[in-house]
């Protein structure tokens, strides 16, 4: 599966709804997806299904930037947080 994006706005915030592998292949889409965009944007990751170092490093630089990660899970946040250690 490839990364699938899908921007929901209302309520002055807007959300990002990824869905399949953010891996290096698809950073090019992602960054054009998020750019722009700061505190009051979340990223939806509920239905990520695999992620690689350089997916992780670019979630960790959207988060620097104030964008929300939600339904993050629990290994991404373990992994985002070591790459931050480095």
């Amino acid at each position: 599966m490839t990364l699938r994006i899908e921007r929901i706005s209302g309520g002055g915030k807007t959300t990002l709804r990824v869905s399949g592998r953010i891996a290096e292949e698809h950073l090019v889409e992602f960054q054009a997806e998020v750019e722009g965009l700061g505190a009051g944007t979340a990223l939806d990751l509920e239905h990520v299904t695999l992620v690689d170092v350089e997916g992780v490093r670019f979630l960790g630089e959207c988060e620097a930037r104030g964008i929300e990660l939600v339904h993050c899970s629990l290994y991404i946040r373990e992994w985002i947080a070591r790459e931050r250690r480095k």
